[in-house]
């Protein structure tokens, strides 16, 4: 693979760690895995993933379809 990041957000600990480790096994480089919105749009602004796997039904104040609008706004 050539040098594309991922961020995932997921609120499951479970999951997200499975698909990052399954996402590793392929040779991608994952940049981390977050679990809820803020942390999605801080992390997305801050480190610049070429691609966001979002879990759309996060716990907490902001779910995956929010988080995702602030970050196609905050980074076009």
């Amino acid at each position: 693979m050539g040098g594309e990041t991922i961020l995932i957000v997921e609120d499951e600990a479970i999951t997200g760690m499975g698909l990052r480790k399954s996402l590793m096994d392929l040779g991608y480089s994952v940049l981390g895995v977050v679990p809820n919105g803020e942390q999605a749009v801080q992390t997305a602004v801050e480190r610049r993933p070429d691609l966001i796997l979002m879990d759309i039904r996060l716990a907490g104040k902001m779910n995956g379809i929010a988080a995702s609008k602030l970050i196609h706004d905050q980074t076009g």
